[in-house]
């Protein structure tokens, strides 16, 4: 009973405590603490342990220029988010949020604009109007803004079935209705541009409700100042270009295949890659990329035909011309081995290559693109860019340059001539697409050499071996330049 009472006294001072810091201004190399939710358009965390995605990435920049500190605290769904907020635990909110109600929450200026998208298979009938939802099934995450809205929709369809998950993924919801466990999901339009990649048998059905602008939500009692700092940043992010390329990063790419070309990708997927993973794991053990890029760009290049050949002359897996292939000792473009080998050690020459200037993923990007033109058109182009006063480093800024290789009144001031700079796009933006699917559907690959116990069998581990003693096998230590076990 005392220590009941005791906890009780306590809590108000607990949660005043955490109030006042957040209402008091923020100093230099101070804390900027964000709620924020795990999702492909919010918040992730790689293999490496880093956090990347738009909402993250725009708040980094946000604290960047304020040289902030950002810690991101994780809700589990937007009602968890309000409640955080509400309770004073963060600064704000950037969690593809909507206005609220809530009269101690205040908006930022909007920065996108979402809406709710119903989603089904493409083998059931659609639905066009808001009357046909009567006894059907919706699946949304809990505690989303999604279910809010079906809840709305009850007052007029009172039959409506919610059945609210927990998941931390929409691309969860619409995984359901394409294996036809759910009978339909509802999720926001960005979501659904993506998730439609991974899984192209779904449709968008219908609307539901109107469009709503994405803003970060401000915790009652912050400083105005953040406020007023936060609306200018992103109110100048529109209009200087960075909120665009930050967007093309996460969503400029998603569009660009067809439902027939994701369904191809798909069939081959199942049927054609497993008899290449070998090698383009070996090849990323070689050159430290990732082994499903390196097969995104291949099925790009040859649709992984080990046997491909274009007009131009280019051949193999990985479509390399002649020259290429000799300057990589490869005796025969049409040995899956020695291109899958040879393409992948190009590639990465071509990403060594740039300028230090250039970060990630602009340089892999550009590195794509370069595996099309050759790197003496990309530096061309990147040199016409800076005569047109564009971002030379900008993956955002040379799509628009590169087709301009192809015109007279530009090529004909370079030394390197014409060149096909709106195919290299094309390619390199495709590659991208294969790249997000080959991440969701394969597992990365742990290149790290495996250790092995000292005498253990190929058939198992010796039991009666010292379990502290480790062995590098043979052929990594030759790759990695480990040098022997000591003895």
């Amino acid at each position: 009973m005392r220590l009941f009472l005791i906890t009780n006294l306590l809590l108000p001072f607990l949660f005043a405590g955490c109030s006042e810091s957040i209402q008091q201004p923020l100093k230099k190399d101070g804390e900027l603490v964000i709620l924020t939710r795990v999702g492909v358009t919010t918040y992730s965390v790689d293999k490496n342990k880093e956090a990347s995605g738009f909402d993250h990435d725009l708040v980094q920049m946000f604290a960047q220029e304020k040289g902030l500190k950002a810690r991101f605290i994780i809700a589990k769904s937007d009602a968890d988010v309000l409640r955080r907020l509400m309770n004073g635990e963060a600064h704000f909110a950037a969690a593809w949020q909507i206005p609220t109600e809530e009269p101690d929450i205040r908006s930022s200026v909007p920065y996108f604009e979402s809406r709710n998208i119903l989603v089904t298979h493409e083998a059931s009938l659609p639905i066009t109007d808001i009357k046909q939802l009567a006894n059907k099934n919706v699946y949304v995450i809990e505690g989303s803004r999604q279910e809010t809205a079906l809840q709305e929709v009850m007052k007029t369809v009172p039959d409506l079935k919610i059945t609210a998950m927990h998941s931390d993924s929409e691309l969860d919801l619409m995984e359901g209705v394409e294996k036809l466990r759910h009978e339909s999901a509802l999720v926001n339009n960005a979501v659904f541009s993506i998730g439609n990649n991974f899984f192209p048998e779904l449709q968008d059905s219908l609307e539901i409700g109107p469009a709503k602008p994405i803003v970060w939500l401000f915790a009652h009692g912050v400083d105005p100042e953040l406020i007023s700092e936060a609306n200018s940043f992103l109110e100048r992010t529109q209009k200087n270009g960075e909120m665009a390329r930050l967007r093309d990063r996460y969503f400029g790419h998603v569009d660009r295949l067809t439902q027939d070309d994701i369904l191809h990708f798909m069939e081959r997927l199942n049927s054609t890659l497993p008899l290449y993973r070998g090698l383009f794991h070996t090849a990323q053990i070689r050159t430290g990329i990732d082994w499903r890029l390196l097969a995104a760009l291949a099925y790009q290049e040859s649709q992984w035909d080990p046997l491909a050949t274009s007009p131009t002359g280019v051949r193999g897996i990985m479509m390399l011309t002649g020259d290429t292939a000799d300057s990589l000792k490869v005796s025969n473009r049409l040995d899956p081995e020695q291109s899958i080998r040879a393409g992948a050690q190009y590639l990465r020459d071509l990403r060594d290559a740039l300028p230090d200037s250039i970060g990630e993923p602009d340089r892999t990007w550009m590195a794509l693109a370069a595996y099309n033109v050759g790197m003496g058109h990309l530096n061309a182009a990147r040199f016409l860019a800076k005569t047109l006063s564009s971002d030379p480093d900008s993956w955002y800024s040379m799509k628009k340059v590169l087709p301009l290789l192809a015109k007279p009144q530009f090529y004909s001031r370079l030394k390197s001539g014409k060149g096909r700079g709106g195919e290299a796009v094309i390619m390199a933006e495709n590659t991208r697409v294969y790249n997000d699917i080959l991440n969701r559907y394969e597992r990365p690959y742990n290149a790290f050499p495996p250790m092995r116990r000292k005498h253990e069998s190929a058939q198992g581990i010796n039991k009666r071996t010292n379990p502290d003693r480790f062995e590098v096998e043979p052929a990594y230590r030759q790759i990695f330049s480990i040098p022997p076990a000591s003895r």
